[in-house]
């Protein structure tokens, strides 16, 4: 008699491991074909053939044996503006808890140079600073075989997914957003008024968060807010669309979670201990840029605002500047604050500044240095960022896709069946 051939559909909706566990099931003698038919990372489906139709089941128990070995990596997602130089800040607060975390999670990390042009810019820099940005992520340790690594605006997804939020979003949810508030008195200050793109901005991070399924997302004091309009809007979705999408076998937005990262706190600037170091601020002296040279990080220490209390100590609430000078002395130090505590019992601010300085000098040499070379070898840099698009522009278009398609819209696909 001749070989029956069974197929045999395995859908891995949210194993990212699907492909790798397949492959180990081709170590069946009888495995004919194995045909991968995928629409985007975290919704795979494999088809095989098998002569036998008893292997069917054997199959289907080694890639399930497999995947039960294998768990998802819940996913993350984060990004810094490219508008100014990252600075300590940007690099103690996120993007080495980023490089620290990479392991844990499934990483997406964009430079969202969409976010940097709600406020006045200067477009002669504006693509440099995104490749600087970028070339900062990889001299830091982000490794682009664990996180992907992308220019926000060269996945076109993030603006449309934007739009069709727009249209659910209901103005006041953004009338109350604190930064509104603030940006909108800065540039009415300044004469301008605010913008459209100040106003909308938390609908465009909240399509940067929802594009891409994102589990969990970095968050600092200051964007709990937004991380709970993309909470709402995920929900306002769900229940306009939710029966649709039902219908049409897609899964509802999920609502992220946010990530509490361990250790360093927020890094306050340099010269008023109650406001977070800012590339926006108008003094440079009011932050530690991670391309300041060795002579400048020694004039900003020597410089930088502290107090006349005799003693240092990292527990006095009372005390802004001691706490956020020796904060960040431990975090560069990888000290614990119990010996960072007894190494400065006995200094004051004239004996501390000049080793807080040389410490920050020390962590940032070998940074500085790969970033050089990063920046310098456009080839390579190019390379990983467009590795990065496509693993992006894979996910977030078949999100688009969904979010089209239980919105009732037409297909531009669809023309070419």
């Amino acid at each position: 008699r001749k070989p029956i051939s069974t197929e045999l559909e395995m859908d891995f909706a949210q194993w990212g491991g699907a492909s790798l566990g397949f492959a180990h099931a081709t170590s069946l003698s009888s495995l004919l074909a194995l045909r991968r038919h995928s629409v985007g990372r975290g919704a795979r489906s494999f088809r095989c053939a098998l002569s036998e139709p008893g292997e069917v089941a054997a199959a289907a128990a080694t890639a399930g044996t497999v995947a039960r070995a294998t768990e998802r990596k819940l996913r993350v997602l984060s990004g810094v503006q490219p508008t100014g130089s990252l600075h300590l800040g940007n690099y103690l607060g996120a993007i080495r808890q980023w490089q620290l975390n990479q392991d844990k999670y499934d990483n997406f990390f964009c430079v969202v140079d969409l976010h940097a042009i709600t406020m006045p810019h200067d477009p002669k820099v504006l693509a440099e600073t995104s490749y600087a940005a970028a070339a900062m992520y990889l001299a830091c340790g982000i490794d682009p075989a664990k996180s992907r690594i992308f220019i926000q605006s060269h996945v076109p997804a993030h603006a449309e997914l934007t739009w069709l939020f727009n249209c659910i979003t209901p103005i006041n949810w953004l009338e109350r957003m604190i930064q509104y508030k603030e940006k909108s008195k800065k540039t009415s200050a300044e004469g301008s008024g605010p913008s459209v793109g100040i106003f909308d901005y938390p609908v465009l991070m909240a399509a940067d968060i929802l594009l891409y399924g994102a589990d969990m997302v970095p968050v600092g004091e200051d964007q709990t807010q937004h991380l709970e309009l993309a909470r709402d809007i995920a929900r306002r979705y769900n229940d306009l669309f939710g029966k649709r999408r039902k219908k049409l076998k897609i899964r509802p937005f999920k609502e992220p979670k946010g990530l509490i990262l361990e250790g360093t706190g927020r890094i306050m600037s340099l010269e008023d201990g109650n406001a977070k170091m800012s590339k926006s601020a108008e003094s440079d002296g009011s932050r530690i840029n991670m391309s300041d040279s060795p002579d400048a990080i020694r004039r900003k220490i020597k410089r930088c605002k502290t107090d006349a209390v005799v003693g240092l100590t990292m527990h006095d609430d009372s005390r802004p500047e001691c706490q956020n000078l020796l904060g960040i002395y431990q975090a560069v130090t990888g000290k614990t604050p119990e010996e960072v505590e007894a190494e400065v019992t006995d200094m004051n601010w004239g004996t501390f500044k000049p080793v807080l300085a040389d410490a920050i000098i020390a962590h940032l040499e070998p940074i500085q240095k790969r970033y050089s070379e990063i920046l310098s070898d456009r080839t390579y840099l190019k390379q990983v960022l467009r590795e990065g698009r496509d693993a992006a522009n894979e996910v977030a278009q078949v999100t688009l896709k969904n979010a089209q398609l239980g919105m009732g819209f037409s297909l531009a696909s669809e023309l070419d069946d």
